[in-house]
């Protein structure tokens, strides 16, 4: 085998032989890997009812919804670590060993005979899938840059996007067939399934780019990318959006089978959702590369923040239950402008520290998860027989996110 080129990242994401395979099948590679932290979240969603008559939780107990925020607190937690890791032995010993702690987290979710082991194990699944997550990032950014990488970046969630659509319907469909267990044996076999792909991966970290593993050099990484303006700003901004989509996560179930009362329909309403999440990644990418992603943010914040005081308004004139067929078609729009604005954020976040992806992927993807598990959890544990508590608390996380970059672009014109 040859020796691993230590060309700079290309602007135009070709790959001059780097892999041992096509550019579709990278990209497509990593919106797997990328997809295990999805297939952890989605899958599970129509087991609830389940989990909740398993361990006498209650009807309709929002409490089920922690099985999806301590998930992604196990997740922030991690990168922290797979960051230098990474940035220390390569991308691919990082991968692999959060595939396999993903898999010990996932027999265990299996296996557990109490809620509270149920969450101990959710949390270590969400330490393994940190792994994935930050790898995902700094093989992109070690081979794009600028509109590249958001291209790359939305070509890769719009496949992403796949596993929320088929998740939910395939949750349904394994609940009903054995018990609701199964949703995690299944996640244990794609897991399996993604890390034999990902042996036809190359290491795309450049030796000149490998950090010395140490506390001080560790510290002075994170302080080089907290102290980065742009890093900082957008990454705040991305916290609060990651916000958002942690409330929805943990409470579309209860939204649309008890306050909508349409359990029935859940996987296909859900679904909906991310198809619409699919067909914005795709527009991104043609959005960028004509007008550029400064106009195509702020283009989305606006139809953002218009979307959100509609949802607002119109959940305080129903006295907190609004027509379903209004309410979740605007709810799945403002969703998917995550589309034209997490990988652009993201991407102009990464710009300025790209000797450190592996780290500045782990910071800025810990903050932004941690942050929106705190949000999410607390929003979402104020749902109870209306929707008003979560159109206020997404608007106001939709506020705080635009306000974010208003005051990056100030600072940077001054």
């Amino acid at each position: 085998m040859s020796a691993p080129s230590t060309a700079p990242p290309t602007s135009d994401g070709e790959t001059d032989g780097f892999y041992r395979l096509s550019k579709r099948e990278l990209l497509t590679l990593i919106s797997a890997i990328m997809a295990l932290m999805a297939m952890a979240i989605d899958l599970m969603l129509p087991a609830f009812d389940d989990i909740r008559e398993t361990f006498d939780l209650g009807e309709g107990s929002n409490e089920v919804g922690q099985v999806i925020t301590v998930f992604f607190f196990g997740l922030a937690f991690a990168q922290l670590i797979y960051g230098p890791l990474a940035d220390r032995f390569g991308r691919k010993p990082v991968l692999y060993a959060g595939i396999g702690i993903y898999i010990l987290g996932a027999i265990g979710s299996a296996l557990a005979p109490t809620f509270e082991l149920l969450l101990v194990s959710r949390f270590v699944w969400g330490i393994g899938a940190a792994g994935s997550r930050v790898v995902s990032t700094a093989i992109i950014r070690d081979r794009f840059e600028g509109i590249a990488m958001a291209k790359a970046m939305s070509q890769i969630m719009a496949v992403f996007v796949l596993v929320p659509v088929i998740a939910p319907s395939l949750g349904a469909v394994i609940v009903a067939l054995v018990p609701w267990r199964g949703v995690f044996w299944f996640c244990v076999v794609w897991a399996t399934a993604i890390g034999l792909w990902s042996l036809r991966l190359r290491e795309t970290l450049n030796p000149d780019h490998r950090r010395p593993l140490s506390l001080a050099s560790t510290t002075r990484g994170y302080v080089q990318v907290a102290r980065t303006p742009v890093t900082f700003g957008y990454t705040v901004s991305t916290i609060f959006l990651q916000g958002v989509f942690t409330t929805y996560l943990a409470s579309s179930e209860l939204i649309i089978s008890d306050i909508f009362d349409r359990g029935g329909q859940f996987p296909v309403v859900f679904g909906a959702v991310a198809i619409m999440f699919g067909l914005s990644a795709l527009l991104n990418g043609v959005a960028v590369e004509r007008v550029g992603i400064d106009r195509v943010v702020t283009a989305a914040f606006v139809a953002q923040l218009t979307i959100a005081a509609f949802l607002v308004a119109l959940s305080l004139q129903a006295d907190g239950v609004p027509s379903f067929w209004i309410f979740i078609p605007a709810l799945g729009l403002l969703l998917s402008s995550f589309m034209f604005l997490i990988p652009n954020l993201n991407a102009v976040a990464m710009e300025p520290v790209g000797e450190l992806a592996g780290s500045a992927s782990a910071l800025t993807g810990a903050a932004r998860m941690a942050g929106g598990a705190v949000l999410g959890t607390y929003i979402s544990g104020q749902l109870a027989d209306t929707v008003t508590p979560f159109a206020v608390g997404v608007a106001a996380m939709c506020v705080l996110s635009a306000v974010c970059v208003v005051l990056v672009r100030v600072r940077a014109a001054r």
